[in-house]
């Protein structure tokens, strides 16, 4: 997996804190919402799904690639 894909990993995963951590907030008079949760999970596990690790995941250290052949 490509450095950029474990970043944008990385990226994505603090953006879900942020918005875990509340929504909407308040700078003077003007309110400003985060981006929608449901599609920041969404591109985290597109992420995950395409093999990008974080890059301090120990298991992603220690994986292997196993291929499965289905035969009829």
């Amino acid at each position: 997996m490509s450095k950029l894909q474990n970043e944008r990993l990385k990226k994505y995963i603090e953006a879900e804190e942020a918005i875990l951590a509340g929504q909407s907030y308040t700078i003077g008079n003007r309110t400003l919402t985060r981006a929608n949760l449901a599609t920041v999970e969404k591109v985290i596990q597109d992420l995950i799904d395409g093999g990008a690790v974080l890059e301090d995941d120990d298991s992603a250290r220690n994986a292997s690639t196993k291929r499965v052949v289905l035969l009829d």
